[in-house]
């Protein structure tokens, strides 16, 4: 079995073994940003934002053809390297009322956890602060706001401080695939060649 690495922030950098060898790495690719249920791999320590490769979408363990609905419209009009949360593709499916024509991305995200849990793909796994996690589980026009229950005081937060959490994870991603980029998994399915 082939050793596999789950990265995570460099501030709580755990684990991230060599690649395999033989193993080439993957060329530039698109990325899926998701917020998730929180697990705890370590006392302390939440993971409730993952980063994979947009290719693991065609692992045969993601439910199909949900996955491959997912990477194709993803993929559609992207430049390699850019990182998508899945909110940004919910507002171009109409805010969500179109995900029933391409996929159960709920379905979809479970099994990417467990693929991320059973080290079965590559993973830059984050604990993002609340406000953090809000924003990018906010469309790109969206804004987020915080009232202070002893003040009253409502703080928002808009598309400048969602590219600045994206700008993060992006650095945070730079630094975990300093030695490899993020292994989509093995087996994965060829992806539909037309748009319907």
């Amino acid at each position: 079995m082939s050793e596999r690495r789950n990265a995570s922030a460099p501030a709580e950098h755990a684990r991230v073994p060599d690649r395999p060898v033989g193993r080439q790495p993957e060329p530039m690719s698109l990325y899926l940003l998701f917020a998730h249920e929180p697990y705890y791999p370590l006392p302390a320590r939440e993971i409730n934002t993952s980063v994979v490769a947009a290719a693991s979408l065609l692992h045969p363990h993601v439910r199909q053809p949900d996955g491959m609905r997912i990477h194709r419209h993803l993929a559609h009009g992207r430049q390699p390297g850019e990182i998508v949360p899945l909110a940004t593709l919910t507002q171009e499916l109409g805010g969500g009322a179109h995900w029933d024509q391409v996929g159960d991305w709920e379905a979809v995200v479970t099994d990417l956890v467990r693929l991320i849990r059973n080290e079965d793909c590559d993973a830059l796994s984050l604990g993002l602060h609340p406000i953090e996690r809000a924003l990018v589980c906010s469309g790109p026009d969206s804004t987020v706001r915080v009232v202070d229950p002893t003040t009253q005081e409502c703080t928002s937060y808009g598309p400048q401080d969602r590219q600045a959490v994206l700008a993060q994870v992006r650095q945070h991603l730079a630094w975990a695939e300093a030695d490899g980029f993020l292994w989509p998994g093995d087996g994965l399915l060829s992806p539909p060649r037309n748009r319907p």
